[in-house]
């Protein structure tokens, strides 16, 4: 499916190109941190994965994440777009406009979304697994948590407005254009399903981040914002989704931090099961209206020269 200003790749090739671009992307993110960081800490790279845990060096510490997650992950993105297409921006998503009742539906189902994704989190710490593994993926969650107390390190209000921008809204904007704007656009074009497309990208989006026990909870929230991206066909929509889900976690640790409660229990998320399940009822109710709101949206915003594709786009 192209429009007129394809450059006759194919998306399953441009699927290629940013797997590629990708790979390249995160190895030249590691690089660059490098320099970054010896330049605002002083420290060399062989103690720097321990010096990354010490509170002096929270600044550098965000910095080097903010740049090498650009450099993962928006970059190859827009590149594979420029690649394909004489205007990648349109491509990726980010020209769409969108109505402010499709941005307050896309709160609220996120809101409903992290529900859903708390009851996951509760199922998959109840999946049995080998002692041997159990151990090994609860290591991978205590260094996680250290990960996000390095980074948080909120002790103040600008603390916190600093944590929102480097946790909350630069990874919104640079996962979603990866994920959503780059790999979902891109399989979905290629393979003519969107669930298909949606459910690849959301099962790398959550195993990204190698984390055993937020597994079903990240792929939940993927889908979400797929799904959010796929009928509203904006990729701003799902930055602001996906940006909503981080501030809400970051504003939830200020507040619990505040409160005496340490790290890991401000980012314990789970809930109850059945709350998960009226998650989902509720959810699948809002994504009717969404899809509804969004197919006049379109509607009223696609220029007749798109019009064509997009009524093939949205079956």
């Amino acid at each position: 499916m192209y429009d007129p200003y394809s450059k006759g790749i194919s998306y399953g090739k441009g699927v290629l190109i940013l797997i590629g671009l990708w790979l390249g992307g995160f190895l030249i993110g590691g690089v660059v941190s490098i320099p970054i960081w010896a330049l605002m800490t002083g420290k060399g790279i062989f103690t720097m994965q321990q010096d990354m845990l010490k509170p002096e060096y929270v600044n550098a510490v965000r910095v080097v994440q903010v740049v090498s997650t650009f450099v993962t992950f928006f970059l190859p993105a827009y590149f594979t777009a420029l690649i394909l297409n004489r205007k990648p921006v349109k491509l990726l998503g980010f020209t769409m406009r969108f109505t402010y009742k499709q941005l307050l539906l896309s709160v609220v189902i996120m809101f409903a979304a992290a529900l859903a994704a708390g009851a996951l989190a509760e199922l998959n710490e109840k999946i049995p697994l080998p002692q041997s593994a159990a151990n090994f993926f609860r290591q991978l969650e205590n260094n996680y948590t250290e990960q996000v107390e390095a980074i948080t390190n909120i002790k103040s209000f600008g603390d916190y407005i600093i944590s929102l921008i480097m946790i909350a809204i630069l990874p919104a904007l640079f996962e979603e254009t990866f994920f959503r704007g780059g790999m979902q656009n891109l399989l979905t074009r290629s393979t003519q399903s969107h669930w298909v497309a949606i459910i690849i990208t959301s099962v790398v989006f959550s195993a990204i981040h190698i984390s055993y026990y937020g597994f079903l909870a990240r792929l939940c929230l993927g889908i979400v914002l797929g799904l959010i991206y796929y009928y509203s066909r904006s990729l701003w929509l799902s930055i602001a989704a996906h940006c909503f889900n981080n501030a809400f976690a970051v504003t939830q640790m200020y507040i619990m931090l505040r409160q005496g409660k340490t790290v890991k229990e401000a980012m314990d998320d789970k809930m109850p099961f059945w709350w998960g399940v009226l998650a989902v009822i509720a959810l699948y109710f809002l994504f009717m209206i969404f899809k509804r709101v969004s197919n006049q949206a379109i509607k009223i915003f696609t220029s007749p020269e798109d019009k064509a594709l997009e009524e093939k786009w949205i079956a």
